[in-house]
């Protein structure tokens, strides 16, 4: 077969792009740290990539609903406990306004605290996480409790997040439960008996009263309990979690990411072949018709 000086020259080249062409893939995989730029790169490569891209992304999603799950536990237990201690100085006051050498204005002190510590109930059973009310079940837009208008929490669905595949967690403790209307309205007979003057009550009367008020203590001390248990079930899911994400990001680094030293060397090899073609290219090109003349 005859070779031309045409033929030597396309096929030339023909070589110098390919070349070019992998000396630019492996410059871009350089650059990106990826191994692809487009799906047809490497279409397996790229359908891996967005299998394990889209369950990365439910792992990070369910790690922002644990932030808001610590928030809601966190805040409830915080304000339960606040509550806790409202109705633990309530029943000191009536242990001491139970003894009868307490006069009226003793009890007209005490009386006038524990309306205090009452509306201070109102408050905390009105907490907000946000623009959230914690204690009206699913009706978080609306404020459960209105002393005024004597209102009490009346939703007591859970709020539920799911914090992992399938499976959800109440975050929420049921104001219905905690702050009852009974529980106001056992605190208004409380005051209702110590604005009696000293003649029309005694301190057994007060005292018949602690039993009620131990009941709603109890409650908050058993729903307190609860809640301490979901947060430790909580944290465990969270550790879990926290390994998924560990682990999803490795697969997708190790599908898409390059061997960047490996990338390098090769880009490095791939430049003095190019060169090498180029410098070969050029003598090839060199001869013109007067050469084949002589």
């Amino acid at each position: 077969m005859r070779v031309t000086q045409s033929m030597l020259s396309s096929n030339m080249m023909k070589n110098l792009t390919a070349s070019l062409t992998r000396l630019d893939k492996l410059n871009t995989q350089v650059s990106m740290q990826k191994k692809i730029n487009k799906p047809s790169d490497d279409p397996v490569v790229a359908m891996k990539g967005i299998t394990y891209r889209r369950g990365l992304m439910e792992v990070e999603q369910y790690r922002r609903n644990f932030d808001e799950a610590y928030n809601w536990v966190e805040n409830s237990d915080a304000s339960l406990d606040k509550a806790g201690q409202a109705l633990q100085r309530m029943r000191e006051l009536l242990v001491q306004t139970s003894n009868d050498t307490y006069d009226a204005e003793q009890r007209q002190a005490a009386k006038a605290e524990i309306e205090q510590l009452k509306e201070h109930l109102g408050e905390i059973a009105n907490t907000k996480f946000g623009d959230k009310y914690l204690f009206n079940g699913t009706n978080t837009i609306n404020k459960p409790v209105d002393l005024q208008a004597g209102a009490y929490p009346a939703n007591s669905d859970p709020v539920e997040l799911e914090l992992s595949k399938g499976v959800y967690i109440q975050v929420n403790i049921s104001g219905k439960t905690v702050f009852s209307e009974e529980m106001f309205s056992k605190i208004d007979e409380i005051v209702n008996e110590l604005s009696k003057d000293a003649n029309s009550t005694s301190g057994a009367a007060v005292s018949s009263l602690l039993s009620d008020l131990d009941t709603h203590i109890t409650t908050i001390t058993n729903e307190r309990a609860t809640l301490g248990a979901r947060f430790n079930r909580i944290e465990l899911m969270d550790i879990r979690i926290g390994q998924q994400e560990v682990i999803a990001s490795r697969i997708l680094s190790e599908n898409e990411d390059v061997d960047f030293e490996r990338a390098v060397t090769d880009l490095t090899v791939q430049e003095t072949v190019h060169k090498a073609a180029l410098s070969v290219g050029a003598r090839i090109i060199q001869p013109t018709l007067m050469d084949f003349l002589r």
